[in-house]
């Protein structure tokens, strides 16, 4: 049988009508005016699932009960789910040197090893989702050390689990490089790591270096009754965004330990970091902070029950939260019950307060030092304004005429491929974060997992209240998004896209333009991703908005290799201050219009021009 694909002059082209597909196609035809052949990339998204599955799965989801066929649901559908990672017991006799490794559940591995080195170089590179777990890794080995090498760099979703690594360890070494470099949501767990082990250290170098808006780091029970191993973290968050780090339990009854932060999130962005429970009841330990926090921008610290009980411990804070936009230092507890230590503050940041901490034996230098000219001249300055903020993400409406040259993001889709579910089956799925744990069961998400965080974030952000003037509703299927493009803007719509990805990151050249309503202030409803099993679109519609579409050119050759669509929003009152535009262009809420390209998957709608 076939089915219509558009109005007048469309193709014919064999589709069987029941499947996910066919009833789009008949649901455009019969809510929207314009022809579907223009939307070939919405019509991709669509669910892939043949009219037997469909019909199967909804029959599934309707008995709640689609968790029991979830693998072969989420291959089928083409979702976003966390592989199932069985134990496995594999056993590696000798020196291993793992290349171009990923998703694996290591257990019980390097157990009593003596000497020798495991290394893992390219471990899960370029993958889209990462999930490992390691269990009893060196546990009990002599002289052993592990080295891991470019390890998940570049992926997109990480959870990675380290339990019970190098616990009773004599000697050896760990030394993680190149670890988790430019990932997306990273979530890293360090559980019971050298704990009760004699001179083991470990080395964190270029960690969570550029990464991206993630759980971020927990450390639990780290190096607990260990005695005498140095721990050295090294460009550790460097230029991370909105990522946190957890450190409990670290160190704690420690001997001889001697712990050294350098480059500690420095020119990061928004970094949540929480040290608690820090060298607690440590013996004759020294820890160094050098160049925490340096050049971060806002961000929160909270030092709880730090070297509490210890006994001849050295602290030294050395340039210590010299944000350009202030954050927030809570120290709860600090020094308290210690005896003979040293703890020094050097160029130390403000906006700090301090709480139950032992003075004696306490030097602060440099502190609250910088006069707020100084910060207002800090915060002036451009350069350090837009260090988070790739160039060309945000433009002014003038940059789009044509001749103009101008630097385009990377408008590359980062998120992991999915597609819609159809209607008859996200219908009957729980869509509440009241709802989460029935959530968690259906996609197999366990406790504090990746899974679950990612899943929460986006139904909070869709419950979120909309902001002045805004219009907001996530969307699931693609009917679901028909039905909330046309109830704003009516039936007589268009959906746009930005052609491809080509000129992102690299200067381009504007050629021909042209305003959607004739350049005139309209209506839109902008459709952006949220990370979900399935492809889950956050849809809005914000007042007093310009759409263009503009043809991108090669600045060099002149050549047209994309075009491009780009919205301009000329309301700004009622965005925060904080906001990458404004951090980026300067001025503030209000102040300015601002642009920006509709991204590789993003879509915005417009009223149809006649």
């Amino acid at each position: 049988m076939q089915v219509l694909f558009g109005g007048v002059g469309a193709s014919l082209v064999s589709e069987n009508p029941f499947t996910p597909k066919a009833s789009v196609i008949r649901y455009w035809n019969n809510e929207i005016r314009s022809e579907i052949l223009k939307t070939h990339f919405l019509l991709s998204k669509v669910s892939p699932l043949t009219a037997v599955d469909s019909a199967g799965f909804s029959k599934l989801a309707a008995q709640n009960d689609l968790a029991s066929r979830l693998p072969s649901f989420c291959s089928a559908a083409k979702l976003f789910c966390f592989p199932d990672l069985s134990p496995s017991f594999e056993k590696h006799t000798g020196d291993v040197k793992f290349a171009v490794y990923a998703i694996k559940n290591f257990t019980n591995y390097g157990t009593d090893r003596l000497s020798g080195v495991d290394s893992f170089k390219n471990y899960s590179e370029d993958n889209n989702v990462v999930v490992d777990s390691f269990r009893r890794y060196s546990r009990d080995s002599a002289g052993h050390k592990e080295q891991f090498s470019n390890y998940a760099s570049e992926a997109n979703v990480v959870d990675q689990s380290f339990n019970t690594y190098a616990t009773d360890a004599i000697g050896g070494s760990g030394d993680f490089n190149n670890y988790n470099k430019e990932v997306n949501n990273p979530n890293l767990r360090f559980t019971s790591y050298s704990d009760d082990s004699n001179g083991h250290g470990q080395i964190f170098t270029q960690y969570t270096e550029n990464a991206n808006a993630g759980n971020g780091q927990s450390f639990t029970s780290y190096g607990k009754n260990g005695n005498g191993f140095p721990n050295d973290f090294s460009s550790y968050g460097k230029g991370a965004n909105v990522i946190g780090s957890g450190f409990s339990g670290y160190g704690e009854s420690a001997n001889g330990a001697n712990d050294s932060f350098t480059s500690y999130g420095f020119d990061s962005n928004v970094p949540q970091n929480t040290f608690k429970s820090y060298g607690d009841g440590g013996n004759a330990a020294v820890n160094s902070f050098s160049s925490y926090r340096d050049q971060a921008n806002v961000g929160d610290d909270s030092f709880q029950s730090y070297a509490k009980n210890s006994n001849g411990e050295t602290v030294d804070f050395s340039n210590y939260g010299q944000s350009f936009n202030e954050g927030t230092d809570k120290f709860t507890g600090y020094g308290q019950g210690a005896m003979g230590q040293s703890i020094g503050f050097k160029i130390y940041g403000r906006n700090n307060t301090f709480k139950d901490y032992s003075k004696k034996g306490i030097t602060f230098s440099r502190y609250n030092n910088e006069s707020s000219s100084e910060t207002a001249q800090v915060k002036a300055s451009g350069s350090v304004m837009n260090k988070w903020v790739e160039p060309g993400k945000f433009f002014r409406e003038k940059m789009l005429k044509r001749g103009t040259v101008m630097p385009m993001p990377d408008i590359k889709d980062k998120m992991p491929e999915r597609s819609f579910l159809p209607r008859t089956i996200v219908s009957k799925l729980p869509f509440s974060s009241s709802k989460i744990d029935e959530l968690k069961r259906i996609f197999r998400a366990g406790a504090n997992s990746t899974l679950e965080t990612l899943m929460l974030d986006a139904l909070k952000e869709c419950e979120r209240a909309p902001s002045p003037g805004e219009t907001k509703r996530c969307v699931g299927s693609v009917e679901d998004m028909i039905d909330f493009a046309t109830s704003v803007l009516g039936r007589n719509v268009e959906v746009r896209t930005t052609e491809s990805v080509k000129g992102s990151k690299q200067n381009i050249k504007i050629g021909t333009v042209r305003g959607i309503n004739g350049g005139k202030v309209t209506k839109s409803v902008s459709c952006h991703q949220s990370l979900y099993p399935y492809l889950l679109y956050y849809c809005h519609s914000v007042p007093k908005v310009r759409i263009y579409e503009a043809d991108i050119l090669d600045p060099n050759s002149r050549e047209k290799i994309n075009h491009g669509v780009a919205i301009c929003h000329l309301d700004t009152s009622s965005w925060s201050s904080n906001h990458g535009a404004f951090l980026a262009l300067g001025s503030g809420p209000g102040r300015i219009e601002v642009c920006h390209w509709i991204f590789e998957n993003d879509m915005t709608w417009t009223i149809a021009d006649s």
